[in-house]
């Protein structure tokens, strides 16, 4: 999860370079069929990609469905939200991810844990706001961490439903299954907008962005997210988001010398409070 974190914040910096210059659907659709085949030839090298591994296709489906809506709102937003903010509302995430984990597989969110989520929620609430209580009380907030919102909630429910869905199935073959999935659903939505892209006026830009989303922050990202959802309460798996701020921050002073006001630490500083707190959660029950 801390690779992953690392990982999902460099698609933030990159993904916002090129928001403008590519229609959210035909990229991600073009994101989820490359990483599908990548994955799917590491499913069939390890022998994972088994008959039973893709029966009950609606899984697939279902957990491609929602990750594909979360690509695509998280571009959608990146066309006017700054990476910085737009990473304070995938903090979010994990607080959403226990109250669906709850609904949907009885996890229960003891005391410790539910304080550190309040704790990252307002960190995530200081940046998204820019510390200014005046426009948390006017609820001043752009369209884009707005539409990204959605797109973190689409998130939160997939987390439960990796557990809740896996049959017992290799990471790489149930990673396989999912990008197909969303390959399938996001390319029939996103019909139109493929056939209206001009591929061959992409920028350089726009294709080394994609490599990297299709290489690092999808096929390698949902391979790790799997892994650790078999593994870890769903909570505690998101929790890593926390640091996603922190790794923006770290890629746009490299890409960009960028340096984000001095007003928005305090809040990346209250998320990896409470990454540090859910970590520990096993030390402060006992």
């Amino acid at each position: 999860m801390l690779a992953f974190s690392a990982l999902v914040a460099g698609s933030f910096s990159f993904g916002g370079r090129i928001a403008n210059e590519i229609d959210p659907m035909a990229l991600t659709a073009l994101r989820f069929l490359l990483a599908a085949l990548i994955v799917g030839a590491v499913a069939v090298a390890t022998g994972q990609l088994t008959r039973d591994a893709l029966r009950a296709p609606w899984r697939y489906l279902v957990l491609g469905g929602l990750f594909g809506a979360y690509f695509v709102l998280m571009f959608e937003g990146l066309k006017t939200a700054h990476p910085v903010s737009t990473a304070a509302v995938f903090t979010l995430t994990p607080m959403m991810a226990a109250g669906f984990a709850w609904w949907i597989m009885g996890q229960v969110t003891n005391r410790w844990m539910a304080l550190a989520l309040t704790i990252g929620a307002s960190g995530a609430l200081w940046v998204i706001f820019r510390g200014k209580l005046s426009a948390f009380l006017a609820f001043d907030v752009g369209v884009g961490e707005v539409v990204y919102f959605f797109g973190c909630m689409a998130h939160a429910i997939y987390i439960p439903m990796v557990p809740k869905l896996n049959r017992g199935e290799g990471v790489f073959a149930f990673a396989f299954g999912t990008m197909a999935g969303g390959a399938i659903l996001v390319g029939i939505a996103g019909a139109p907008q493929i056939a209206a892209t001009q591929w061959s006026a992409l920028s350089p830009m726009v294709w080394a962005v994609l490599a990297y989303l299709v290489i690092f922050a999808s096929a390698m990202s949902i391979n790790l997210v799997q892994f650790a959802s078999m593994r870890l309460k769903a909570a505690k798996v998101m929790a890593y988001t926390y640091l996603i701020p922190a790794w923006v921050i770290l890629w746009e002073v490299v890409l960009a010398a960028e340096i984000p006001p001095a007003i928005m630490l305090p809040g990346v500083g209250l998320t990896m409070l409470a990454l540090v707190m859910l970590l520990r959660e096993g030390r402060a029950l006992r």
